[in-house]
């Protein structure tokens, strides 16, 4: 069984050469799939997808459609479901209109979520929720 330290905390620097950053004053639409980290500090209309690493939404980033990663943290705006594998990190300008999918959840106060929090358990339940996810699909516009 999967075990994980529930303080460890997912940074960037654990990624040191595999580290995308969508700069801010940049739009990206379409589908992200990769593998290491992506910080947003723009904006991604579309859907964000990593097997292993770390998804960033920075405080003035903006996500407009379903993310599915084993750690995310997010200190921005975010319109679509979440699905954070093992962690799950709402800092305090969180704002999240969307269903949040976790296995460890951290929340600041003054994080905002509008929508349903679904636990996913002690083992890595990614299966449970990657049948949820098939039920709602985002289109960007």
């Amino acid at each position: 069984m999967l075990k994980l330290d529930r303080r460890k905390n997912t940074t960037l620097s654990q990624y040191a050469g595999k580290t995308t950053v969508i700069a801010a004053d940049t739009e990206v639409r379409g589908d992200l799939r990769f593998g290491g980290a992506v910080q947003v500090d723009g904006r991604v209309i579309g859907n964000i997808d990593a097997e292993e690493g770390l998804v960033l939404v920075a405080q003035e980033g903006y996500v407009e459609g379903i993310i599915k990663a084993p750690s995310v943290v997010v200190n921005g705006v975010i319109v679509g479901d979440v699905h954070a594998f093992e962690h799950l990190q709402l800092d305090a300008e969180a704002r999240i209109d969307g269903d949040l999918y976790y296995r460890f959840m951290e929340m600041v106060s003054g994080a905002q979520i509008n929508g349903q929090l679904h636990y996913l358990g002690d083992g890595r339940a990614d299966a449970g929720a990657g049948e949820l996810a098939g039920r709602r699909e985002f289109k960007s516009s």
